[in-house]
């Protein structure tokens, strides 16, 4: 008969009724019945340390991302063209995360907690949880507000003259635009000028501050169907091309002869809409030589894909000498792609497609570009 094992000394032995007896062994626990409470207790760490892990991936992931999204962007080409880079990045940021939280979390999920092989039962019943259900809905809240808020104050820096400005409104929250003003706003602010343009430096470090004793440098814009056409007053001088002295405050006055316009650079991430009988001062510096490209953001007809120009920035000595150069020109007619095809459009034997209106005459300048 093999011998018994010995009982644990915790655990007191069975009185017996009979001497000779055979009575049970007691049923103790044994020294490693505490091992399930240990296994809980070092999962739910695992599980922390991979919510924590988890967390900081996808956080340096998302501001890794939303760096890059610099370099989406066209070059920055004017000291205000950092504002909205700066709103994008930020933007690029916080999708990122939301996207890979909540991809990851799903992943996770169907990896680590999916059911064993046929296992058809019903899951945990679970009526609902109100603290759960107030932060997924604060959370959403308070990331619209913020990126609302952002917003605003960009467009405010920005300057960018809406449809409130434009027909005089009163505006509620009293906050004045920075760049842009109406012809008779801007005959009554005076010392703002100082002012916007030293909300300007401190907006772009990189545009010198020898700029802020400099002075503006002015420039008339007109917009017609379809066509751009730049008057500088200093020289008398008209052209077909934007000329833009580099490290430089520009005020453009913005004018429609016809059609509602927008202004657009993307190098410069400036977009202002030009409306019929409104003259609108509109300001800006560029701070990298180069030539870009001004498009109309608004569609003004049949031929307003051709209605581009031109933007060139150089120093300020070559801008001077491209002036000099010009007055001395006499103007002439300017090449215009919007009355050129009009033209081979009319003087076909058979017409087709649809009446449109005819295109202005070509502008006279000094320099065509």
């Amino acid at each position: 008969m093999p011998d018994a094992p010995m009982p644990d000394a915790r655990c007191p032995m069975p009185q017996c009724p009979m001497p000779n007896a055979r009575c049970p062994m007691p049923q103790c626990p044994m020294p490693n019945a505490q091992h399930p409470i240990l296994t809980m207790k070092i999962q739910k760490i695992l599980n922390i340390l991979t919510l924590l892990t988890g967390a900081i991936a996808v956080t340096a992931t998302s501001l890794w991302i939303g760096k890059q999204a610099y370099f989406w962007l066209p070059p920055q080409a004017a000291a205000e063209s950092q504002l909205i880079d700066n709103l994008i990045s930020f933007l690029v940021t916080l999708g990122s995360f939301i996207f890979l939280g909540v991809t990851s979390t799903l992943m996770y999920s169907v990896i680590f907690h999916r059911a064993v092989k046929d296992d058809f039962t019903d899951g945990p019943a679970i009526e609902g949880n109100i603290t759960l259900e107030v932060v997924w809905t604060a959370i959403p809240v308070l990331l619209v507000l913020w990126i609302a808020g952002y917003s605003y104050q960009v467009y405010e820096q920005m300057g960018i003259q809406g449809p409130s400005q434009l027909v005089h409104l009163h505006n509620p929250l009293g906050m004045e635009s920075v760049y842009a003003a109406t012809k008779q706003d801007a005959l009554t602010r005076g010392q703002g000028d100082a002012e916007n343009l030293s909300q300007t430096l401190s907006a772009s470090p990189r545009l010198p501050l020898s700029a802020s004793s400099l002075p503006i440098e002015k420039i008339d814009v007109l917009a017609k169907q379809w066509a751009w056409v730049f008057h500088y007053p200093e020289r008398d001088v008209t052209s077909s091309e934007l000329h833009l002295p580099s490290d430089r405050r520009v005020r453009l006055a913005l004018n429609s002869q016809d059609v509602l316009h927008g202004f657009y650079i993307p190098a410069f991430r400036l977009k202002q809409d030009i409306i019929p009988n409104h003259a609108i001062d509109f300001e800006f510096t560029p701070i990298r030589p180069g030539q870009y490209r001004l498009t109309d953001s608004q569609y003004s007809g049949t031929y307003f894909a051709t209605m581009q120009a031109n933007v060139v920035v150089e120093s300020p000595e070559e801008y001077h000498q491209w002036l000099s150069q010009a007055a001395t020109q006499k103007p002439s007619p300017a090449k215009n792609q919007a009355a050129s095809e009009y033209a081979q459009t009319s003087n076909q034997s058979v017409q087709t497609g649809w009446a449109t209106v005819p295109p202005a005459a070509p502008p006279l300048v000094n320099s065509p570009g």
